[in-house]
């Protein structure tokens, strides 16, 4: 399930752990935070691991050591065993980023409980386990943590053919706020971070989708679109939500908690 850390160039540093780090995303939060001086485990599916070990390979030439783990976040005794690992490891778990997650693209009226449960059980149940098992560390630990989870825009204005998507998202947004008011008196925050389109494979995949429902020639249409809305005329790349995760995980947001931010160039504004 792991492999060994590589030594350590420094006492005691902080120490995350990273889902769905595989690639896009995860990745970019990964080596941020190995930039920033942490210690990171980084988990994914199974079926990823060729991708985690390259992952692995550019945080070690940062000079931070990695865990490298396989986990279906959907599966509790996976979670568990994924979290334990890392706090035997690295002697303690600093911060947690649920990042790993599932879309899908179709209208409500042709959507099955297959695709219902897909998207849930890594969303929701995956995000409630990761949360759930991270808090308990922190707890026990006494030293406070910080706790960040992948919501989306979706997650706060629900979007046509992305009604599963959205309400899952919407259920990150919720857990975010019950967990800090739950947690602050142990020092630990509790925030997530909502992007908007991103420049990643899933991006690629499921604006196909997307523009099939809506008519649009392509997914490179549907995505001109979007740009041409937003206040700052791009889509998203993985480094943009790795600088809000970046500025979370860090003391500079001691007081912030509870929040829900949107990342994604002003297409939608709270």
């Amino acid at each position: 399930m792991a492999d060994s850390a590589t030594p350590a160039q420094e006492k005691q540093p902080r120490i995350a752990l990273i889902t769905g780090a595989a690639q896009g995303i995860g990745r970019a939060i990964a080596l941020r935070l190995a930039d920033d001086g942490l210690d990171v485990a980084i988990t994914d599916l199974k079926s990823q691991r060729t991708s985690l070990d390259n992952v692995a390979d550019e945080v070690r030439a940062k000079g931070r050591r990695c865990l490298v783990l396989e986990c279906d976040i959907s599966q509790e005794e996976e979670v568990q065993r994924m979290v334990e690992a890392a706090e035997q490891c690295f002697n303690g778990l600093d911060v947690m980023v649920a990042n790993a997650g599932r879309i899908i693209v179709k209208p409500i009226i042709d959507s099955t409980l297959a695709d219902f449960d897909m998207v849930f059980n890594t969303n929701v149940r995956g995000t409630f386990l990761c949360l759930r098992a991270a808090a308990r560390v922190m707890i026990k630990q006494g030293r406070g943590g910080r706790i960040i989870s992948a919501s989306s825009v979706a997650g706060k204005k629900g979007l046509p053919y992305n009604s599963i998507y959205s309400a899952s998202k919407s259920a990150i947004r919720s857990f975010t706020q019950a967990l800090a008011s739950e947690l602050g008196s142990h020092g630990i925050t509790v925030n997530a971070y909502a992007p908007g389109p991103v420049d990643t494979l899933l991006l690629r995949g499921s604006s196909e989708e997307y523009a099939k429902h809506l008519g649009l020639p392509d997914g490179k249409t549907l995505i001109q679109d979007y740009q041409a809305r937003g206040a700052l005329p791009r889509i998203g790349a993985p480094e943009d939500i790795a600088n809000i995760v970046s500025f979370l995980a860090g003391k500079d947001s001691g007081y912030i908690t509870g929040q829900t931010i949107t990342v994604d160039g002003g297409s939608w504004m709270d």
